[in-house]
């Protein structure tokens, strides 16, 4: 991008009025001089985005910060090893039907089925590999696929026939939870293999101290290599970047953070893999959303239909892929349920799972609006989420308390995703 250009003589001779030309001033985006300034350059963008309505994840991690200090300071167990590590195996349930979540409210939609989808998953997985004694790993497979396909049927009424995704979701909610109970026969509850694929998917640790160690080394080396190669991609093309020093300083900050998590998990059983699944999954996503044609799509689509239909994009191909997409998730995520609880039962799905699974995306930072989100959206949010959740249940307060904190954290950070909506309007950046 060049950003000044130098006009010879022969250019003023063409130009019809060349005295407004060579007073006229070149708009230059502020945002494009920021890592010139140092800190105040630095200083003033942050200024510039609270003014425009550009809070990011600041609201978010400043409230997972006060609520953990809140509970630390009511119950000393808190920020204990043993009850991080919990949390963190136990969010990823949920975090996993968040992550597909994401996806559809960047195209500024809703799925209303995905925990009855992550139900009928757990089911077909103890039908066929605990009842008819299926190969474990074939029916963990086929019980993804259920989930797949179930998305894709959703996705093809909305895209293609034109009935609302409300309208979708909250038929396949019906239908799946029953179908779900179909399958599950008179019995209505099914035990898993304790020692089977999917029971162990929470309850296995890497012992090893190298591992949640190595993890640490391998996302901050990951993160460091990514941006220094990305920047001298755009030094190339003579595109503005990021100096060496703030990539260091962001790699510092992140190797703090990672290799903080991997002394509490080595203070308690280790990684869990559960965790280890997580990360790796948050990683792939945000890769294909933000480093991907299709994932550009999905945002555009979260822009303007119209707008994306004349670019040429297969709006009912992405529509569709979307809800295949947030199916599989939930699918994934129903899994990692029933093996937490170690069994497949009548009441999968059902409780808070899925108003959950949206509070976690849109708490995270995700907009209910469209076209604005990233999958890292899912982990805070359901940090947010399980943080309450945990902590009440430290302090022994009744699960009806808990259901109204929770819906009270969600309504807040509604109100702050439609001023920010607003807010940006106003500024004349959306």
């Amino acid at each position: 991008m060049s950003i000044d250009k130098t006009s010879t003589p022969a250019d003023e001779s063409a130009v019809e009025n060349p005295e407004a030309a060579s007073a006229a001033v070149t708009v230059v985006d502020p945002r494009l001089l920021v890592r010139e300034r140092g800190f105040a350059g630095y200083l003033g963008e942050f200024k510039r985005k609270m003014k425009s309505g550009d809070l990011g994840s600041i609201p978010v991690v400043v409230g997972l910060v006060v609520i953990w200090l809140i509970f630390q300071s009511l119950n000393s167990n808190f920020l204990t090893a043993g009850n991080l590590s919990d949390m963190s195996v136990a969010m990823v349930g949920t975090g996993m039907i968040a992550v597909g979540i994401v996806f559809v409210l960047l195209l500024g939609e809703i799925d209303l089925s995905v925990g009855s989808v992550s139900g009928v998953a757990g089911a077909v997985f103890a039908v066929l590999a605990v009842n008819q004694g299926m190969n474990e790993w074939l029916a963990f497979v086929l019980a993804i696929l259920t989930g797949t396909v179930a998305g894709a049927l959703h996705g093809f009424f909305f895209a293609k026939i034109g009935v609302p995704a409300f309208a979708v979701t909250l038929a396949g909610l019906l239908f799946w939870n029953g179908f779900m109970l179909q399958v599950l026969g008179d019995n209505g509850t099914i035990n898993l293999d304790s020692e089977g694929v999917v029971a162990k998917l929470t309850s296995y640790y890497f012992s090893d101290v190298a591992a949640a160690y190595g993890l640490a080394v391998v996302v901050t080396a990951g993160y460091f290599l990514s941006a220094y190669f990305g920047n001298r991609r755009r030094e190339a093309v003579g595109v503005p970047s990021r100096p060496l020093s703030e990539i260091i300083a962001r790699t510092v900050l992140l190797a703090v953070l990672a290799f903080a998590v991997a002394i509490v998990f080595n203070q308690y059983k280790g990684l869990p893999l559960a965790v280890l699944i997580f990360v790796l999954v948050l990683l792939l996503t945000d890769f294909l959303l933000r480093r991907t044609a299709y994932g550009r799509k999905v945002f555009a689509l979260g822009g303007s239909v119209e707008a994306s239909r004349r670019a040429g994009i297969n709006v009912t191909a992405v529509r569709i892929s979307v809800f295949a997409i947030s199916g599989t998730f939930a699918a994934l995520g129903g899994l990692f349920i029933a093996s937490k609880i170690a069994s497949a039962n009548q009441g999968a799905g059902a409780g808070d799972l899925l108003m959950n699974a949206i509070a976690a995306a849109v708490i995270g930072g995700t907009s209910l609006f469209g076209g604005r989100g990233r999958t890292w959206n899912a982990l805070l949010g359901v940090m947010v989420i399980i943080s309450i959740q945990y902590g009440l249940a430290l302090q022994g307060v009744a699960s009806p308390v808990q259901y109204m904190i929770t819906g009270g954290v969600l309504l807040v950070t509604v109100v702050i995703d439609a001023v920010t909506r607003k807010t940006q309007k106003t500024a004349g950046r959306a």
